[in-house]
């Protein structure tokens, strides 16, 4: 079974119905005892980073995400659930991230034709054509993003796809053994965002 991540706010209900649509065996958990007969953990996130953490916090996910990971069971974090794997964000200074991935969470700086946030659709461009994640999908597809900060990664090995907004080159993917996480919403991303999240209910069973 895939546990859904309750931690208080993220996108809940989108995640639960994609998940629904592909017949994934997936539920929404609150406590951290429910790990116990989950097979799958997906953290989804919406808002900001400091929130994020903190109902994590006060949920008791904090320490039973960061067992999880290392226990190299299947992990997805999906937008700020993806920041939450790094060591921090300039987003809230002082709190501290999951700090499973090493690099930072930068906020876009706007520029010409680019509006921070970024919200729309852009392509993807794989730099790790092996991750599950990606299977069956084309190189370059669109996926869907809501989001006004990035993961500056400092280990590029995990960066397993990436985007480019406001002159920046950004990780969209990441990607270390059963460790995955993405900035854009594959359960908005329709046709390749619903294959995605098959994909990681493939490495679930």
């Amino acid at each position: 079974m895939i546990g859904i991540v309750d931690y208080g706010m993220g996108n809940l209900g989108s995640v639960m119905n994609a998940c629904r649509f592909l017949n994934l065996d997936a539920r929404i958990i609150t406590e951290p005892d429910e790990l116990a007969t989950c097979c799958g953990l997906i953290l989804p996130g919406v808002g900001a980073f400091g929130d994020c953490m903190e109902h994590l916090a006060v949920h008791g996910f904090v320490e039973a995400s960061r067992t999880w990971i290392a226990a190299g069971k299947p992990f997805l974090g999906i937008c700020v659930g993806l920041q939450a794997l790094f060591e921090g964000s300039d987003e809230s200074p002082g709190v501290a991230g999951l700090g499973v991935l090493k690099g930072r969470v930068r906020k876009f700086v706007p520029i010409a034709d680019c509006k921070v946030p970024q919200i729309g659709w852009n392509r993807v461009r794989f730099q790790q054509p092996a991750c599950p994640l990606f299977q069956k999908i084309p190189d370059q597809t669109y996926f869907y993003f809501v989001h006004s900060f990035y993961a500056e990664i400092a280990d590029i090995t995990v960066t397993a796809g990436v985007s480019d907004y406001a002159g920046v080159t950004y990780a969209a993917a990441v990607w270390r053994d059963n460790l995955m996480g993405v900035q854009f919403h594959p359960e908005k991303s329709q046709q390749w965002g619903l294959q995605m999240l098959k994909n990681f209910g493939a490495l679930v069973q």
